[in-house]
């Protein structure tokens, strides 16, 4: 890491405003304003470049402990900062589960270790992620981790009773819980979203209704203990409208999108490439649009990768046999920056918003998701919005390539990003 601690970025576009300077000092932001000198700081010359507060990631898998042939913390928040998040939450299911507090201690200790981002473990909800038995859940949220996300991720708490026992305990201390919908009976063998491509090509299909009717269950559940749910990778249209309705009656519901829900549909899979396998599938056109529209309009809360990283012989075989995920850490940006900015959908002052503020406050993150202003935190995220590249998962830092991207050209290109005002990339490279 760098040790400097008094940084000048100087023309930047805040949140994609007038060119403004920044003047970083230690781990604080110390001025904002035109014509900053910051005597004896590191200059950053920004000029057109975007400056957002640093992302947050409420949706990671960093696979360690356990499989760390796929990922570890470090390279892990590597691709983090490299993707200019200052904040990930990693996913429960790792071996052993994060089921305890003493898993979840590691993970923690593990990202401080790594100091490219900070690191939330999120806890299961239930033992094993077997969905019959709830974990330890205060034991977590008192430990020094500090748990307030929980989720079974990977797995759907399907048993109504399990839920509502979880909504009900995290109460106390005003957790989340974060629930993968999928009803495990509709999906059995699922291998793509069911419509007319599974049909054309014998696959057997994954209903958007699985989603839909876990999603209806858990809000009313929700609303009836008056505690917060959060739901994974919202992936249809349907679930919009039930998101919708829920936050119309004031129920504590939010909702995350992965950015290749908003940009890939299930006409890719007619490729039979492993590498657009995931869990929610690819789902259609009007389901993409859709899930854009809610973004745009805050009723999905904000971006969450699910980055999901696998080693090549887990991808590189024939489709029925292949795992379920893609990585999504270092592309984040772009493809939101592609899909909602580029579109004229969002603003990169909303972008803030969906993918630092949002999911900072979901996740109870302090000093993260804050405006970039003096006495704030410096996590900052620095983005040159005119840069066009194919996307090249060869040059990605985390272990894993299972990009759909691959060669794609997207726009947009992380340059810098600070963690409290130290650079964790520095114009490009990792530092």
């Amino acid at each position: 890491m760098s040790d400097t601690q008094r940084t000048l970025i100087r023309g930047a576009r805040l949140l994609g405003g007038p060119a403004t300077d920044v003047l970083v000092d230690g781990e604080t932001v110390a001025e904002v304003g035109t014509g900053l000198t910051g005597e004896g700081a590191t200059v950053v010359e920004a000029e057109g470049r975007v400056l957002l507060p640093g992302l947050v990631d409420l949706h990671t898998h960093l696979r360690e402990p356990g499989r760390e042939d796929s990922e570890t913390v470090l390279t892990g928040t590597r691709a983090a900062a490299s993707g200019g998040f200052t904040a990930v939450h990693a996913m429960a299911n790792t071996f052993p589960v994060a089921d305890t507090a003493g898993v979840v201690e590691q993970v923690w200790r593990l990202g401080r270790a790594s100091g490219y981002c900070d690191v939330q473990p999120v806890g299961a909800v239930t033992v094993g992620l077997g969905g019959r038995q709830l974990a330890e859940l205060g034991a977590m949220h008192e430990s020094a981790a500090g748990v307030v996300v929980f989720s079974d991720d990977g797995k759907c708490v399907d048993d109504a009773v399990i839920m509502r026992r979880a909504l009900e305990y995290v109460k106390a201390f005003d957790g989340v819980i974060a629930q993968h919908a999928q009803e495990p009976r509709l999906t059995e063998g699922a291998q793509m979203n069911e419509g007319v491509v599974s049909a054309e090509l014998g696959l057997t299909g994954w209903p958007a209704v699985a989603e839909e009717s876990i999603i209806a269950r858990d809000v009313l559940l929700a609303a009836h203990v008056g505690s917060r749910v959060h739901v994974c990778h919202l992936s249809t249209a349907g679930s919009v409208e039930l998101v919708r309705w829920a936050k119309s009656k004031g129920w504590r519901v939010t909702a995350e999108v992965t950015p290749h829900h908003l940009l890939l549909t299930d006409e890719l899979v007619r490729s039979y490439d492993p590498v657009y396998k995931v869990n929610p599938p690819l789902r259609t056109e009007q389901d993409v649009l859709a899930l854009r529209e809610a973004l745009a309009d805050g009723t999905i809360d904000c971006v969450a990768t699910d980055h999901a990283p696998h080693p090549h012989e887990d991808k590189d075989c024939e489709w029925g046999a292949a795992a379920m995920g893609m990585v999504g850490l270092e592309t984040a940006l772009s493809v939101v920056q592609h899909t909602m900015v580029d579109t004229g959908l969002l603003d990169w002052s909303q972008v803030a918003d969906r993918m630092s503020a949002r999911p900072a406050t979901i996740g109870r993150l302090p000093g993260h998701g804050r405006p970039v202003a003096p006495g704030e935190p410096a996590n900052l995220t620095l983005v040159d919005p005119d840069h066009r590249a194919p996307v090249e998962p060869g040059a990605f830092a985390s272990r894993s390539r299972n990009s759909p991207y691959r060669g794609l050209e997207l726009p947009g290109r992380v340059t810098d990003t600070w963690l409290r005002g130290r650079a964790t990339l520095r114009n490009g490279a990792l530092v």
